[in-house]
């Protein structure tokens, strides 16, 4: 899949930049990590807002990937999830997926992972052995977000430790990465109403993809909104873009405004697909 340059500053220089207590919390993060991988662990990998310079620190996820060499065992996710649960949300929440090489090697979509965390995962190892056991387990589990977690760490991601990035990861087929970035979009248009910020960028993201195949952070999508779409829409970006970079942000969304930008992005995205 050939993906165009989209301007931004190098993956070497936003790590360069990132701010220093956002950088030793990913650090520490990997000592644990490693502690528990050895020489097992091929690579720790940074994607998304925190390798795309759009990173908030008082609303982003750090996104992570480890690949390994081998399947984790029960054992090595248990350790993780006790790991994850004592890192994320102090103070930054992580959203991490481990995966191991034969899984990258003979790629399939959706992809195969052996471990994953996120907040939204939390309660599944806090509760009792007898929950966490059906999470921690060797049963094959595939998550359809990896394919886009995979074009974004090739295209714009870290490599913060191991194997260089175009040595670990495969280049995805663009209808995988398409296939992939559709279901969230298809949520967005859903929940706009509900989540107008996260819904307004992140379709913004996805019609300039399909439109120019570039690979996009939130604010990037935002800005690009506002230099391309017809002026009736400028307020609604604008609102978005801004709300996301500030944390006491309460913009008020007029239910008319995200019905009439999600019939414009629907319409658009549709015509993009035929």
């Amino acid at each position: 899949m050939r993906i165009k340059e989209s301007g931004v500053p190098s993956m070497a220089d936003q790590w360069e930049t990132c701010p220093p207590n956002v950088k030793n919390f990913v650090l520490q993060l990997l000592k644990h990590v490693e502690e528990i991988l050895s020489d097992r662990m091929l690579g720790f990998y940074v994607h998304g807002s925190l390798a795309m310079g759009g990173f908030n620190p008082r609303k982003s996820d750090i996104d992570i990937l480890v690949v390994t060499s081998e399947p984790l065992s029960i054992s090595d996710k248990r350790k993780c999830a006790q790991v994850l649960l004592k890192f994320s949300k102090s103070p930054f929440p992580i959203e991490i997926s481990f995966l191991n090489q034969g899984q990258l090697k003979n790629w399939q979509h959706p992809c195969p992972y052996d471990f994953h965390y996120s907040e939204m995962w939390r309660n599944r190892f806090e509760n009792k052995e007898e929950h966490t056991s059906l999470f921690l387990n060797k049963n094959v589990k595939t998550d359809p977000d990896l394919a886009a977690h995979i074009v974004i760490t090739r295209t714009r991601g870290i490599c913060v430790k191991g194997k260089p990035i175009p040595e670990v990861f495969p280049e995805i087929p663009r209808a995988d990465y398409i296939a992939s970035i559709l279901g969230d979009y298809k949520d967005c248009l859903k929940n706009i109403e509900a989540h107008p910020v996260y819904s307004v960028l992140n379709s913004l993201r996805v019609l300039w993809f399909l439109k120019e195949d570039v690979i996009a952070s939130k604010i990037e999508a935002g800005q690009w909104g506002l230099s391309v779409l017809p002026n009736k829409f400028t307020k609604t970006i604008r609102k978005a873009a801004d709300s996301y970079l500030d944390e006491h942000s309460d913009t008020y969304f007029d239910t008319d405004e995200l019905i009439l930008f999600k019939d414009y992005i629907s319409k658009a995205v549709q015509n993009l697909l035929k």
